[in-house]
């Protein structure tokens, strides 16, 4: 740790925006929920554009109708919290939350998981395609195909709050974070933004549109969920480890987020490489 001392203080402006975007009397809306309802709202339009364009489907049969996707958000939602929350506390903080369980609750404080967050909504993917009779792969392709826009408007929030930083550094945009010690810091939000909101957005609709690839179900999917599992143990090594964990294994390199994410790199790559065209149409 010495040697961050040593760091040049220069450093970018931190813009310090009100993370509190909206307050009536007590009532606060801030950037990092705005975050996680422009995206849940985004992905379901994109989703609902998608599954109605025929010309991106096997035999030109529509998987679904309009109207599963818009019962399919209260369940994603559901999904995302629930799972998001639970995956917190569970990777990241248990001692904490096993002390002190009341505080599970208290999810205006922060605290969410994007890999519980995933878990929970593919439970609530698979258990809704089985009740509608949709074929569970081609829901997580439309859904994944527009999830990296709420990822990257998360992050931005992320920055906002002057919350999940990066390690001290001295190149030409760090900043120094108001809660981040006499550091310059890489803003490690913007480069998870970057690559898992807009690289990943672009890819997947190349995915969609150019290569056609809705009609070889799982293979969106799959590519998001590598691309994701990519970007995120890439940004991991500028990123800050969460102070309760740190690094692991007696490393000064391996983190949570890489562990995590390592999987989800394995499963893509397997449902990309297995991914096989639909030859017979199937009804929604």
């Amino acid at each position: 740790m010495n040697e961050y001392f040593l760091l040049p203080l220069a450093s970018l402006p931190f813009p310090n925006i009100n993370p509190i975007l909206i307050q009536i009397g007590p009532l606060a809306v801030h950037w990092y929920g705005v975050g996680y309802i422009v995206g849940i709202l985004f992905a379901w339009w994109y989703a609902k554009r998608l599954a109605s364009n025929a010309k991106l489907w096997p035999n030109g049969v529509l998987p679904m109708k309009p109207e599963d996707l818009d019962d399919f958000i209260v369940w994603a939602a559901i999904g995302v919290v629930l799972g998001g929350r639970t995956g917190y506390v569970l990777f990241y903080d248990l001692a904490r939350y096993i002390a002190h369980p009341l505080d599970i609750f208290a999810v205006w404080q922060g605290g969410m998981s994007f890999h519980g967050g995933l878990l929970g909504v593919i439970l609530a993917m698979t258990l809704f395609s089985i009740k509608r009779g949709i074929r569970t792969w081609s829901l997580f392709d439309v859904v994944a195909a527009g999830v990296p826009v709420g990822l990257g408007l998360v992050r931005v929030a992320n920055f906002i709050n002057s919350e999940l930083w990066g390690r001290p550094t001295d190149v030409p945009w760090a900043f120094e974070f108001p809660n981040g010690g006499p550091f310059t810091r890489h803003p490690s939000q913007l480069y998870e933004a970057l690559l898992e909101g807009v690289v990943l957005f672009l890819v997947l609709r190349i995915l969609t549109h150019s290569r056609l690839k809705l009609k070889t179900p799982r293979f969106v999917g799959g590519a998001f969920i590598c691309g994701y599992g990519l970007s995120r143990i890439f940004v991991e090594f500028f990123r800050e480890p969460d102070q309760q964990l740190g690094y692991l294994l007696g490393t000064n390199w391996l983190t949570m987020g890489m562990i995590l994410s390592t999987p989800m790199v394995l499963a893509g790559i397997w449902a990309m490489l297995t991914a096989k065209p639909v030859t017979q149409p199937q009804p929604a």
